[in-house]
C-alpha cells in the first residue's frame, strides 16, 4: 500500500468534503424540523382552549 502525498491529500480532502456536505444536510434538516415545530406551536396556540380538557371514556 505505496500512496504518494498527493493521492493522501486528495484522499483527505474528499473526506472532509463529504463531512461537511453531511453537516450542512443536517443543519439544513434540523431548521427546517424547528420552523416545521414553530408552525405547529402557532396552529395550536390559536384553537380553544377548552379542547381537549374532557374525554368521554364509556362507550
Amino acid at each position: 500500500m505505496d500512496m504518494s502525498i498527493a493521492a493522501l491529500s486528495v484522499d483527505m480532502h474528499q473526506a472532509q468534503t463529504m463531512q461537511a456536505l453531511g453537516l450542512k444536510t443536517m443543519e439544513a434538516a434540523l431548521e427546517m424540523s424547528s420552523e416545521g415545530m414553530a408552525d405547529l406551536l402557532e396552529i395550536a396556540g390559536s384553537l380553544d382552549p377548552n379542547l381537549g380538557q374532557l374525554v368521554d371514556v364509556s362507550a
